[in-house]
């Protein structure tokens, strides 16, 4: 991916400070030497993880996960939370990482290589990091970006995610809950955010409940006006953020780029955007000088903030007569379904199809049905918009099943332009490449 910076060895780290909030590795075994004896022990009560030698061979490659079955063996039963010292299969030392007992995902790694002394002042290397790869890549238009990437910038299962004022902090593994107490006011001291919102995935709600967090919880100062959404602007245009029960972190910050495509192309077309949600790709189109605009979703709250979206910035942002109009149905019956409705430019955005490796069948259908509807509309000459955000299905597959869904009919369909990821959405490892588009002209006719 162009313009993303992905840590290298060393860069990332585990967690202490001055009042040893975590055991900063100390012992021969840390510096690379084998497991402790039973008489140290300070080592010896450290949880040892010792992996497969396949999985050893990913973690040397960089890879961040270690799964279940890729663990050998545990010098004893794991705590969620709890800082793991990863050895290879010759007893050396290989890295560190998070252990999660609740997940498959069990172990998500923050060092590899050399033994590293842990503590916050790493982790606030980390952050200036991460902040320093994107605090110019913004102009003041532009007031909502993703901080921190997860793995990506050596935060694993860490999103940070900037809207105006408010920072939307989302986990995805409930290793990281010990630790918010300490590295919250990192966040703080580093960019002031008016608040800082807890968001955290669906698979960890036991365990946070144990904890006492709750998902969209403001765990740091307060939103504006006490309330969500969250103002904020994109090239000008000015969104609302459901920063407390939105989806993802309350707005899908990683189409930013596509979104300047789509507007780009709409002058003069009519378009239909759907799985529209907050009508982010609708306002881009009407501000390109599009004769009407249909944002399509079957999510009534969606559709709500997308017309609250363009009164917020018609006459000012958009053209006051910008054509607007609401459609609330699914998207594949209403694709599929008989009508005479077609259009110059459809936008295709569905949520992740496949969350799992055995969904990849299904959502590759699922992407086709839609792709070959959509097709259907289309007057000549008019071009479809086909993202992916499901991380399971390659680009390289995703790309084959639209063209082929294309194929039906008389017309040709040219690639415009595929692309992925914007900038602060980096992908340093295969399973984080997961945001695809591709752009067909739907052209002359067969010969």
């Amino acid at each position: 991916m162009r313009g993303s910076v992905c840590p290298g060895p060393g860069l990332l780290s585990a967690l202490d400070d001055s009042r040893s909030i975590l055991a900063a590795p100390q012992s021969g075994c840390v510096k690379g030497s084998p497991a402790p004896s039973t008489g140290d022990a300070k080592a010896a009560s450290r949880l040892r993880i010792h992996l497969t030698p396949a999985a050893e061979r990913k973690v040397r490659q960089r890879h961040p996960w270690v799964f279940a079955d890729s663990i050998a063996g545990l010098s004893r039963p794991g705590k969620t939370g709890e800082m793991a010292v990863v050895y290879d299969t010759r007893d050396r030392f290989l890295g560190l990482g998070w252990y999660d007992a609740t997940s498959p995902l069990r172990v998500r790694m923050l060092h590899v290589g050399s033994p590293v002394t842990i503590d916050l002042a790493w982790w606030r290397q980390r952050l200036e990091t991460a902040l320093s790869i994107r605090e110019k890549r913004f102009d003041p238009s532009t007031t909502g970006w993703r901080w921190i990437h997860g793995e990506n910038d050596g935060w694993p299962g860490w999103v940070l995610d900037r809207y105006g004022p408010v920072l939307v902090l989302k986990l995805y593994t409930a290793a990281w809950l010990p630790w918010l107490d300490p590295l919250v006011p990192l966040l703080q001291e580093r960019l002031a955010p008016a608040a800082i919102v807890l968001r955290l995935s669906r698979n960890m709600a036991i365990e946070a409940e144990k904890q006492g967090r709750r998902d969209g919880t403001v765990i740091a100062g307060s939103l504006p006006g006490d309330s969500s959404p969250v103002l904020f602007e994109e090239h000008g245009l000015l969104f609302e953020a459901d920063v407390l029960r939105g989806q993802k972190t309350g707005f899908f910050l990683d189409q930013r780029e596509n979104r300047v495509r789509v507007e780009s192309l709409a002058r003069g077309r009519i378009v239909l955007n759907t799985f529209a949600y907050t009508g982010g790709f609708s306002l881009y189109a009407a501000r390109g000088g599009a004769l009407i605009v249909e944002s399509l979703d079957s999510n009534p709250r969606a559709l709500d903030s997308a017309r609250r979206n363009f009164e917020r910035n018609r006459g000012l942002r958009l053209p006051r007569d910008a054509g607007h109009e609401l459609i609330r149905a699914d998207a594949f019956e209403w694709l599929a379904a008989p009508g005479a409705s077609r259009y110059d430019l459809i936008v295709l955005d569905p949520p992740a199809l496949a969350q799992r490796a055995e969904d990849r069948p299904s959502a590759l259908q699922g992407y086709e049905h839609l792709a070959r509807n959509a097709w259907k509309r289309l007057r000549p000459g008019g071009i479809l918009a086909a993202a992916s955000c499901s991380a399971q299905v390659g680009a390289k597959d995703f790309f084959q099943v639209v063209q082929e869904a294309t194929r039906e009919g008389p017309r040709l369909a040219r690639v415009l332009e595929t692309t992925g990821q914007p900038a602060d959405h980096p992908a340093c490892f295969p399973e984080a490449a997961y945001l695809k588009c591709i752009y067909l002209l739907k052209a002359g006719t067969r010969r």
